[in-house]
This record gives C-alpha cells, sequence and structure tokens, in this order.
C-alpha cells in the first residue's frame, strides 16, 4: 500500500485520517491483509495499528510512480496488488476480482473517471523494470508507466456488479470527500431510515 504523497487538497497526511473511526491506511492495510500472504507499507509514517511492514520511498522525486517503484522493489512476489491510502473503501471483492485476471502485465478498474493505477496488480518483474526506466527519464506520470504495459481493464458493467454501492474506487482527497463517505457508510448501516 502506497502512503505518501503530498496531500494538498486535504491538507494532512491521509494515511492517519479516520473513517468510522479507522485510520484510512489501517482500514486498506487490513483488506489486504485479508487476501495477501505480505503487505508492505510504502513511504510516509504508517498508524501503529497497520498491519504490515514499514518500507520507506526510494530515491528519487516525490511522486506516485516513485512509490509503486518502491513498492515493487520491496515485494518478492511475481504479482503484487497496489493500493493507495486514499482508497480506504477499497472490498475484497474487487480485489480479487483483479487477482482473478492475472495474465497481464498490469490489471486495474476502468471506473468512470478513467484508470485507476493505485488499485491494481501489476507483474513485478516488468512493471519494475518500465517505472526504473521512467524514473531514470523523469517521465513520473503513472498513465503513461500503463501505456508501456500489457494491461487488462475491469471496465464499468464488471465494476457496477462487483461494487453496486459505487464506493470502493471512492478517492479521499478532501475533507468534504470524507464526511461524504461517511454519509454514505451510515447509509447503509441497518436500521437507520431513509427518505
Amino acid at each position: 500500500m502506497l502512503l505518501g504523497g503530498v496531500s494538498r487538497r486535504m491538507g494532512r497526511d491521509k494515511a492517519h485520517l479516520t473513517l468510522e473511526g479507522v485510520a484510512f491506511a489501517t482500514r486498506v492495510a487490513r483488506t489486504l491483509s485479508t487476501l495477501c500472504e505480505e503487505v508492505w507499507l510504502v513511504g510516509g509514517e504508517p498508524p501503529a495499528d497497520a498491519p504490515g511492514r514499514a518500507v520507506p520511498d526510494g530515491p528519487g522525486p516525490v511522486c506516485a510512480l516513485r512509490g509503486l517503484a518502491t513498492a515493487l522493489e520491496a515485494a518478492r512476489a511475481p504479482r503484487v496488488l497496489v493500493l493507495a491510502t486514499d482508497l480506504p473503501l477499497v472490498t475484497p471483492p474487487l480485489l480479487l476480482a483483479l487477482l482473478a485476471h492475472g495474465d497481464a502485465e498490469v490489471v486495474l478498474p476502468r471506473s468512470s473517471k478513467g484508470l485507476e493505477p493505485l488499485c491494481a496488480l501489476y507483474r513485478r518483474e516488468p512493471a519494475l523494470a518500465a517505472a526504473r526506466r521512467r524514473l531514470d527519464e523523469g517521465k513520473l506520470s503513472l498513465h503513461g508507466l500503463l501505456d508501456t504495459l500489457a494491461c487488462r481493464t475491469l471496465g464499468p458493467e464488471e465494476l457496477a456488479r462487483l461494487d453496486p454501492d459505487g464506493l470502493a474506487l471512492r478517492n479521499l482527497n478532501s475533507p468534504e470527500d470524507v464526511a461524504a463517505a461517511e454519509a454514505a457508510l451510515a447509509a447503509r448501516r441497518p436500521g437507520l431510515s431513509r427518505s
């Protein structure tokens, strides 16, 4: 899981922000720990209760591509599931769907907002080689990285089946996003009246 990031819109470290009383990073790490043998908490300072092993960001510019390269470098498995800390609503069914299609160099969702490279399953060797090359060239775009790899996407129809509420890929980048997510989760709780 990638913890780093500047968090300009949020104004503070997203890894320690809470949703339903649990830190974003802890929520994501717990979800990953139910599916993965190892969980790497890359960059930033993880909450004390987040399961996994902390790994500092590697050298280079502060960007998501550096975090991805660090995660791929730390992992030893041939396939690496990568998630950003600002996706605390991600669900096991969505992640299992990514894992079920591990034949491509990258398997990732294509939501209505486009490709989601920070909720993706990467084949370690080709993705790491491409990420290192792009970092060396100063090409820092994650979408540019995807252009160099063979991708398999889960499209909007498949995502709607896996995530009928449309919450799993909701990036929480601002205080307003967090408030909306809290409201959506509260509305799903049993016993609440809905208007």
